[in-house]
């Protein structure tokens, strides 16, 4: 991003967050990363997410106009429907990454979770279990209901030969979210051209082309670095349709040609939520950021090469959060391997291979020196010492 834009955003999200102040939300900060603004409202346990996005492609000029019209709307109405009969049209659900706090989430896809939000012109409001309970209604009503809100749009027309297919978001579609709909996924055969495979790299991209197509190694690349430089980054795996229509992780055994390709955005995304896990456990508040621990923020993809995460302790006589590194070739193959690099205890990621010390071994030969830790997701394992040879 340039610096041009950076100032841009930070003037933007400086003003909002002043005028949000000036209104009464003391504690309204800023998340760089995301772009947007995060404030509790009164009474409220669950954090109000503003996305500034759309109020910085609006061209012309009386932004600060926009903006106090924008707050204003905010301070009129900043809570959730009291009622689910005024909350259920509203409802949208969206695809995450993980993250700790208390928000309605149920696991839909390896590390990813489907979450549901309140979706109002200005605002978008993450639900948690305390509104669900007010509501009078079960968790998977609610899921339920955000599901039966999506559009279900379809395309019209058949494709001649493989194409891609590109839903760009205009902050109301919720592109990246059809994928949670049954069915969904495969009725779009006929406009790729074959078996619809999709990728979600950022909430406002979605990408949709056949398998076996030429086009479809490219878009593991494409994909790739979408996620590894977006702010919004949700996956950067592929995925396809299984044989009830549900979405499922796209799959390319041994001797596949795109198997290595595959096996890397895997790892990758392996590698991006553990580091995700680690620096949410020992983040100390932040003075500029929205809060961490109650809402989906996004760290950001730590790049192409994913191999440079610090590893992160949880204080004094608490285990370390072991690194989880990405090695290996296109041409020999992707592996993670978690890095136990003192002999004491720590909390490893799952991986492929663990290096302990200066010695690679494989993940089974330490199967029986883990434990399961609770109150991890992903997983973590406890492990005391590194065994002895």
């Amino acid at each position: 991003m340039g610096l041009l834009r950076r100032v841009a955003r930070a003037r933007l999200a400086g003003l909002v967050i002043r005028r949000l102040r000036r209104a009464g939300f003391n504690d309204a900060k800023y998340d760089a990363r995301g772009f947007r603004v995060g404030f509790t409202a009164p009474g409220d346990e669950t954090p109000t997410i503003l996305e500034l996005a759309p109020l910085l492609v609006r061209r012309g000029g009386r932004r600060r106009e926009r903006v106090d019209r924008f707050v204003a709307g905010l301070v009129r109405t900043p809570e959730l429907p009291l009622n689910w009969a005024e909350a259920r049209p509203l409802l949208r659900p969206v695809l995450r990454g993980g993250t700790p706090g208390t928000l309605l989430r149920r696991p839909v896809l390896p590390f990813l979770y489907e979450f549901v939000v309140v979706d109002s012109p200005d605002t978008m409001t993450y639900v948690g279990p305390e509104q669900q309970a007010s509501w009078g209604v079960s968790a998977e009503e609610v899921f339920d209901a955000a599901r039966a809100n999506l559009t279900g749009a379809v395309l019209h027309g058949v494709a001649n030969e493989p194409v891609v297919v590109r839903f760009v978001d205009n902050g109301d579609a919720y592109w990246t979210s059809h994928l949670l709909l049954q069915h969904w996924l495969e009725r779009l055969a006929g406009q790729v051209g074959g078996a619809p495979v999709a990728f979600a790299p950022e909430r406002g991209t979605l990408l949709v082309t056949a398998d076996r197509s030429d086009h479809l190694g490219k878009l593991f690349a494409q994909a790739e670095e979408i996620y590894a430089t977006s702010s919004r980054a949700i996956t950067p795996m592929a995925y396809t349709s299984d044989e009830n229509g549900c979405t499922v992780p796209y799959a390319a055994p041994p001797g596949h040609p795109l198997h290595h390709a595959v096996a890397r955005a895997e790892r990758i995304l392996a590698v991006q939520e553990y580091t995700r896990q680690a620096a949410l456990a020992t983040a100390q508040p932040d003075t500029d950021g929205a809060p961490r621990a109650n809402a989906p923020a996004n760290p950001g993809p730590a790049g192409p090469g994913l191999a440079d995460a610090e590893t992160t302790g949880l204080g004094t006589g608490q285990p370390d959060f072991a690194e989880l590194r990405l090695v290996g070739s296109d041409e020999h193959g992707w592996r993670t391997r978690a890095i136990w690099d003192r002999d004491e205890p720590t909390l490893l990621p799952t991986a492929d291979e663990v290096q302990v010390g200066a010695d690679v071994c494989t993940w089974t030969e330490l199967g029986a020196r883990m434990r399961k830790a609770p109150g991890h997701e992903p997983t973590r394992w406890s492990a005391d010492s590194w065994p002895r040879r």
